[in-house]
């Protein structure tokens, strides 16, 4: 069902899957959601989890999905309250749990939850590379840090540095100073919460299991990989169990 919640900007859209008690998951999709590549794959596990029981929450975030909101008004510590918002909204008296893809994992930090599920994972410097390939700039010698590189050639006023275009996307340059330092946990350390990161074979990072699969956010347009989908929403499911006890 289509739902909404609020946050300090307004009110923003939520998809609604699954049953009305138990726990529960909210999605996080990546920022930009990289031209849409992976929201009918994350929609895909959200019914899946459904059939098996869980409820799932997908909340559009200010600035993503159908919001009204400008991105280059935006920081990410804006997206992260509206987040915590949306999981708020959907958690009362149930435990919660994020699925969070790709640059979505910097979304979910300030959210009180049972645990976080991270699909390839990206900090903000991470993130920061990825937008500097898809403008198509490829700096030598050079750090995410250097934020030159989004500049085209233009002196950037140190009070009013203008938004940059990236992909059709006005990002502005304070959310992109953000990203240089902006690990995907603020929560670092928080033992507590158990935090589950997966990958697709052939990323060597460092995950807890990693799948065979076919990374989305690569191809040319959106997709999706209905087998793969059953199998992560069936890897949550059994995550979730466990940490239910």
């Amino acid at each position: 069902m289509i739902d909404h919640y609020t946050w300090s900007g307004g009110a923003e859209a939520m998809l609604r899957f699954g049953p009305d008690q138990g726990p529960v998951v909210v999605a996080a999709m990546p920022l930009l959601e990289e031209a849409n590549r992976t929201r009918a794959f994350v929609v895909t596990m959200l019914r899946r989890l459904a059939q098996l029981g869980i409820a799932c929450a997908l909340p559009d975030v200010p600035g993503q999905g159908e919001s009204l909101v400008p991105l280059e008004t935006l920081s990410i510590l804006q997206m992260q309250e509206a987040f915590a918002a949306a999981v708020a909204h959907v958690a009362a008296n149930r435990s919660c749990y994020a699925l969070s893809v790709r640059s979505g994992a910097l979304l979910d930090a300030l959210s009180p939850l049972s645990g976080r599920w991270h699909m390839a994972p990206q900090d903000g410097p991470d993130l920061l590379r990825e937008l500097a390939r898809i403008k198509g700039i490829k700096p030598s010698n050079a750090e995410p840090t250097d934020l030159w590189w989004f500049a085209d050639g233009a002196d950037w006023a140190e009070d009013a540095d203008p938004p940059v275009e990236i992909a059709g996307s006005l990002i502005s340059t304070d959310l992109m100073t953000e990203l240089t330092a902006r690990s995907r946990l603020a929560h670092d350390g928080d033992s507590d919460t158990p935090v589950r990161v997966v990958r697709l074979e052939g990323d060597p990072r460092p995950a807890d299991v990693h799948f065979a699969g076919t990374p989305l956010w690569r191809r040319a347009e959106p997709d999706n990989d209905r087998s793969l989908a059953a199998l992560l929403a069936d890897d949550i499911a059994d995550w979730i169990q466990a940490c239910e006890g």
